[in-house]
């Protein structure tokens, strides 16, 4: 169960970093608001259509659980951050900002989930935001602002992925995921309102949008399904696979040449995290001895 939900997130991050180019590419054309609208519109319906098939009913009293309804929230606010995000600032930075993300989850599963978390991986952690810091650089003259956004659609998603491990478990993951993308539609419709520049209907624009539907709704599923598969701790440091496929797509597409600080931020990231990983594996090895006498559960918390 574990192995499958790891290989979900990492095929997840694949499909993401695609989407992430088809969002980039749509929003070169069209407004931000007007992308996301047909995305969510576009995604929805192919969950829905899915739902269907697999008669999975979507119109339940558990939509209006609290936990849903959280999630919902959090999912508002990522899909907004990240998609303004994308469309401002290059994919390697991008990607590298939003690698953050499993230390986020670590530290919201220390505070919520009440799992324990050590003093080497808080350290971890704050090294790993030290590293996003050297990638945003807000001292510097490279820094335009809309950084802040791929800052803020992580925390949204961190926060979406912790309340997904808190939804009930009876409530199938194709029905969260429907939700979820339903509920970024009236979003993507108030930027869209506020876009200041008109629609754009073009083929190129309506393929790439068609494109983002595909991998995003994709790769949205498989990320729901695996963080519902195994503990946060241990899945959600293979996001860190994003941090290859989303700059190489940035490079071979759009022509990104990241500078030096942003690898080396990236570096520390990455670092940071497969630190976190490896320390949950040998927690996990050193705890599961208690159960039978061995090791005292204070070695848990190291």
């Amino acid at each position: 169960m574990t192995l499958r939900a790891i290989l979900l997130m990492i095929l997840s991050m694949a499909l993401l970093a695609g989407s992430d180019a088809f969002y980039k590419l749509a929003t070169q054309i069209a407004p931000i608001g007007q992308v996301m609208t047909l995305v969510s519109l576009g995604g929805t319906a192919l969950f829905v259509a899915m739902a269907a098939v697999m008669g999975v009913r979507l119109v339940t009293r558990d939509a209006l659980h609290p936990m849903i309804l959280l999630r919902n929230a959090f999912e508002v606010i990522g899909a907004i951050g990240l998609v303004t995000g994308i469309a401002h600032v290059s994919l390697p930075v991008f990607a590298a900002i939003i690698q953050t993300g499993p230390l986020v989850v670590t530290v919201g599963a220390a505070i919520f989930l009440k799992e324990e978390i050590g003093p080497r991986r808080w350290a971890a952690v704050a090294i790993g935001l030290f590293g996003m810091l050297l990638v945003i650089r807000p001292w510097s003259a490279t820094f335009t602002g809309w950084e802040l956004f791929a800052v803020m659609g992580i925390a949204g998603l961190s926060g979406r992925d912790l309340v997904t491990r808190l939804s009930p478990s009876h409530i199938p993951a194709l029905a969260i995921s429907t939700w979820g993308f339903g509920i970024t539609i009236p979003a993507g419709m108030v930027l869209w309102l506020l876009a200041e520049t008109p629609a754009d209907w073009s083929a190129p624009t309506l393929w790439f949008v068609l494109g983002a539907v595909v991998v995003t709704t994709t790769g949205y599923l498989a990320i729901t399904t695996a963080m519902r598969l195994a503990p946060a701790s241990i899945v959600a440091p293979f996001r860190y696979t994003r941090l290859i496929f989303t700059p190489a797509l940035g490079m071979l597409i759009f022509g990104d040449r990241p500078d030096l600080m942003t690898y080396v931020g990236a570096a520390v990231i990455f670092a940071a995290g497969l630190y976190t990983f490896v320390r949950e594996r040998a927690l996990a090895r050193q705890v599961a001895p208690v159960a039978t006498g061995g090791l005292p559960p204070a070695r848990a918390a190291k």
